[in-house]
């Protein structure tokens, strides 16, 4: 369709997304009510087990109203849509702030409410930014620039994230409810009204799509100079990966070039795509290459943004420099000129001499190697066939130089560090997409080799450490096959994430033993969990003593696992241990004769010996040992008269044969799921080498859970727990990464569940050592360079 004024189309993807919101408004109740009963059942500070459960009480009965408001204020707007009548501030509710245009004091509570408003904007935002900015250009194009209240802008415009927001609080108020209840509930909220509010806009852009309404978005209308800056480049929508100027000015400065758009949401955008293409089409994928797993959502932005200035300021200068194609498997990249190919191999001989082939022992300083690369530079942009091949080895040879003078990597490191420079130019100039990517394989090779090394002291003094010579062996790998492009650095990087599982369980000796420990938990977790499955399977239909079931299920099933752990699940200590279990299931049944009791009694002692033994390896407590036998007497009491029921002997053989296979039916423990509700309180695994977090931390956002899973082995953290702070670095994940461990310098293990540390992150008690990575910080070293000297790109 032709871009132009269209106020029908424009009223009609408002109506729809009114629409959306009207059908997912019982939902959206529902997914909050089901949120607070999850908070009440779950554990925490006193003070917060009770606004939990006064939440439920209270949201309960107030659902109905909750809703019925917010489906008025939507079916009002939809009404004020339907009318012709102009969209105002009228239909955002002013229950707030008073009368439009009356000047009053505000007291402290509406003050609070309008932050809370605020704060579910800024959340629906985060999430369905990238549709509301797509749906608003789109509109622009159907509406006209000055089309009278169509702008998405406008104060009081339907589409605008603070109107469903304050819908939502002014309902919630209406209904009876407080601000003490959405504070306790605030996060569900964000939550589930960000995903309610993404799919209306996602239902209002099919529409416009669907009349066929700018399959590919330009955000240039929604991009703003800044007043203190010079006037902005006109250019196309920014690719996946470069999104420059058309970033929010949130994170601001000299990163975001001054620019500053309007649409909220932006600063979480990685592509530019509305997501409506269907799964497996070129957005989809390039949208996960954009990502850079393992680091925050506000690091990746900035990243991203500093990589779209990037391009921005080299593009002025080399109109031809096109950093955005991305190469998909498979497909022709771009030759390196014949010239440019045979210097790059005499700099990467120059390069080679710094360091000895026959030993990891380094012969040259970095100074020297920065020396040399900067002769190299001019005989390199010599040989270049092409203004874009100069540009190129200018940007490369900046973001080196900055790695090299990097004071925080050890100096033996750099040396290797500086041999990947002529492989990474290579890769720059027949792959374009190097400049725009954040996870090209290249960049996170070098990303992730200097997470783990930058500025500690590994116990790796020596030159012969063996995180040095796999650093070694990886630049060596890479030299040997110049051709091959990121193939041979999406190769070695998977090694590397290899080889430092391994390093950290077996070699370094501050995280060894540590790993050990963990593993130990996570084996002894995963046994228990599986042991307590069974054997309720195996008695739901024995009569057996309830003190006794839950003996079986609370206790003995964590005995047992730690013997299967110690020892081994079919040694004969474990199956002792099992028949143990069928004893007391035995003893606990009803005993009529004299024969009967007199066999218990004599085989009491002797079992409860056993019984406290197991305990005690399990690591137990006397008091909680004590406790427990005589729950266990109690039991027994019953069945001495006759209060408990009674098993046959053909029963109790058939129980007695399955306790003791029962390490045959249980699944490999590498395929039995973990997660929240499974994992149990860990804490009684604790010991000098090891703790475990088990309390502190805020309520995890869905975001919060999903960095937490991505966080990459290696890394170094700052944490703050139990009245001290330290570094720490991350050094194992679980097999279903609910379990991580992190090791201090001197060797101690903290072992964290992944929703507490998702927790321990949100709450700024768990904060990463290095929020950018070695690249981000070297391209905006780079930045800096051609912004004060742009000409020395094709000097």
């Amino acid at each position: 369709m032709t871009p132009g004024p269209n106020r029908a189309l424009a009223s009609l993807a408002r109506s729809c997304y009114l629409d959306a919101l009207m059908r997912g408004g019982a939902g959206f109740v529902h997914a909050c009510s089901e949120g607070a009963r999850r908070l009440a059942s779950q554990a925490g500070e006193p003070s917060l087990n009770a606004r939990r459960r006064d939440l439920v009480l209270d949201l309960t009965p107030a659902l109905s109203a909750w809703q019925l408001g917010l489906e008025q204020r939507i079916n009002d707007a939809l009404q004020i849509l339907r009318s012709g009548r102009p969209l105002d501030s009228r239909i955002e509710g002013s229950s707030t702030w008073g009368p439009v245009g009356q000047l009053s004091l505000v007291d402290d509570s509406a003050i609070e409410r309008g932050l809370m408003v605020s704060n579910l904007a800024q959340a629906i935002s985060d999430l369905a930014g990238s549709e509301y900015t797509d749906l608003s250009s789109r509109l622009q194009s159907v509406s006209g620039a000055a089309a009278a209240g169509e702008s998405t802008e406008a104060a009081g415009d339907v589409l605008r994230p603070q109107t469903i927001a304050r819908w939502a609080m002014d309902s919630w108020v209406a209904a009876g409810l407080t601000a003490s209840h959405w504070s306790t509930l605030q996060n569900v909220l964000h939550t589930e009204a960000a995903q309610w509010a993404q799919e209306a806009y996602h239902e209002a852009n099919r529409l416009l799509l669907d009349n066929g309404v700018c399959p590919e978005v330009d955000l240039r209308p929604f991009i703003r100079r800044a007043r203190s800056t010079g006037p902005i480049v006109q250019a196309a929508r920014p690719s996946p990966g470069v999104l420059g100027a058309g970033m929010p000015g949130t994170l601001g400065g000299a990163d975001a070039g001054g620019a500053m758009a309007s649409g909220p949401g932006l600063i979480t955008r990685p592509s530019g795509n509305s997501g409506l293409q269907p799964l497996g089409q070129p957005y989809d994928e390039t949208r996960l290459m954009t990502q850079a797993q393992g680091f925050s959502p506000r690091a990746v932005a900035q990243a991203q943004m500093t990589l779209g200035k990037l391009n921005q300021v080299v593009a002025r200068q080399v109109p031809d420099f096109d950093p955005t194609q991305a190469v998909s498997a498979g497909a022709p990249v771009v030759g390196v000129s014949p010239g440019l190919g045979q210097a790059i191999s005499a700099a990467q001989h120059v390069l080679q001499q710094h360091t000895r082939s026959d030993a990891v022992g380094v012969a040259s300083s970095p100074a020297a190697l920065v020396h040399d690369l900067q002769q190299s530079r001019q005989l390199l942009k010599k040989a270049a066939a092409t203004p874009v091949e100069r540009a190129t080895i200018e940007v490369v040879a900046l973001l080196f130089q900055h790695i090299l003078t990097e004071e925080r990597l050890p100096a033996s490191i750099r040396v290797w560090f500086a041999r990947l420079q002529m492989p990474v130019l290579r890769v720059a100039v027949s792959e374009p997409d190097f400049f725009a990517t954040l996870n090209h394989p290249a960049r996170a090779l070098i990303d992730r080799m200097g997470s783990c090394v930058m500025g500690f002291a590994s116990g790796e003094q020596g030159n012969e450490g063996a995180l040095h010579q796999e650093i070694r062996r990886i630049v060596q790998v890479v030299e040997a096959y110049p051709d091959t492009g990121r193939r041979v650095f999406q190769t070695v990087l998977t090694e590397f994430e290899k080889f430092l599982e391994r390093y950290f369980r077996d070699e370094n000796e501050a995280s060894r033993k540590g790993v050990s420990l963990a593993q130990q938990v996570e084996q002894r977790e995963t046994w228990a969990i599986q042991y307590t499955i069974e054997m309720r399977k195996m008695l739901e239909t024995v009569p057996v003593h309830e003190g006794v079931r839950e003996f079986l299920f609370r206790v003995w099933a964590d005995v047992l696992a730690h013997s299967a752990v110690q020892t081994s699940p079919s040694s004969p200590e474990t199956r002792a241990l099992k028949r143990a279990a069928a004893d007391l299931i035995w003893s606990a049944s009803a005993k009529t004769s004299r024969e009967e009791r007199a066999d218990v009694l004599r085989r009491l002692p002797p079992l409860l010996k056993t019984v406290r033994e197991g305990m005690a390896r399990a690591g137990l407590s006397q008091d909680k040992q004590d406790e427990h036998i005589h729950s266990l007497n109690s039991a027994l009491a019953a069945a001495f008269s006759a209060r408990s029921a009674a098993i046959s002997s053909a029963h109790l053989q058939a129980v007695t044969e399955r306790l003791d296979a029962l390490d045959e039916i249980l699944p490999n423990i590498a395929d039995i799921e973990l997660d929240e509700q499974t994992l149990r309180d860990l804490s009684g695994h604790e010991s000098d080498d090891l703790e475990i977090v088990a309390e502190g931390g805020t309520m995890p956002t869905p975001a919060m859970l999903g960095w937490a899973r991505e966080l990459h082995i290696g890394s170094w953290f700052q944490l703050d727990y139990r009245g001290k702070q330290e570094p720490v670095q991350l050094v194992w994940h679980g097999l279903q990464k609910q379990l991580a461990l992190f090791v201090t310098p001197a060797g101690r293990g903290i072992l964290f569940q992944l929703h507490r540390l998702a927790s321990f992150l949100q709450a700024g008690l768990l904060v990463p050592v290095e929020e950018e990575t070695l690249t981000t910080r070297a391209t905006r070293d780079a930045l800096a360079k051609l912004d004060a000297d742009p000409e020395r790109l094709l000097s």
